[in-house]
């Protein structure tokens, strides 16, 4: 069955652009020049991805993905936009954004995250995950997205989740960021580490007894992370 992909585009020789590419590359596009008609085709369903422009009329493209997140949909969400700085990559990426990419971007960069993305999805699918996890005196729960521990009861980011169980799956190895991004945002082509760091900063918020002297998640100079339970 082909993968359906609504494209959330106000351009409409962009947007028409998309649709002849993604149709070649064997999806069925659903186009949608604003962010209301876009939710409008979300809620009936049968979304695989979602490419989404920031810089909508109305509703921008970050409230359009804050509001499918809040209902639950974890459907894979990649921004297209001309805003590219890296404030704006990491507000995308924290509403709950699998990837960002900057207009104009080349096509077979383009194409190549989309497969990086089902890639990730596949993965999920096929690698079982433990419904919890003990990270010294935290317990995670990966499916409710919370953690439990002395200091309190905290919600976690989807990705935040996603990161613990890459480590946990690895526990005592060093794992590389560049690994990290392909498991959690999908593809081996990410222009910037920096997301992988703040993520683990508000980890260590939640899950270390002191941050500023992290126990479990400990740094790796010049490779990545390291979880020690």
């Amino acid at each position: 069955m082909k993968k359906r992909i609504l494209v959330v585009e106000d351009d409409a020789h962009l947007a028409d652009g998309l649709r002849i590419n993604l149709e070649l590359e064997g999806y069925e596009p659903v186009l949608a020049n604003s962010a209301e008609e876009g939710l409008g085709y979300w809620r009936r369903g049968g979304i695989d991805l979602i490419l989404l422009d920031v810089m909508l009329p109305g509703m921008d493209g970050f409230a359009f993905c804050r509001r499918i997140r809040e209902a639950g949909d974890r459907v894979p969400v990649l921004f297209l936009t001309a805003r590219g700085r890296d404030d704006d990559r990491i507000q995308g990426l924290e509403t709950g954004g699998d990837d960002y990419i900057s207009k104009p971007f080349n096509l077979r960069e383009l194409l190549a995250r989309i497969k990086g993305i089902f890639r990730r999805e596949e993965w999920r699918s096929e690698t079982p995950a433990p419904r919890s996890l003990a990270i010294g005196d935290s317990i995670v729960d990966l499916a409710g997205l919370t953690v439990e521990n002395p200091r309190g009861s905290f919600t976690l980011k989807e990705k935040e989740a996603m990161i613990l169980r890459v480590l946990f799956e690895k526990a005592g190895e060093a794992v590389p960021r560049r690994t990290i991004l392909d498991r959690v945002w999908g593809y081996d082509a990410y222009p910037t580490t920096r997301t992988v760091d703040n993520f683990i900063l508000n980890l260590r918020k939640i899950v270390e007894k002191d941050p500023a002297r992290p126990r479990h998640i400990k740094t790796v100079h010049g490779v990545g992370y390291r979880l020690l339970t």
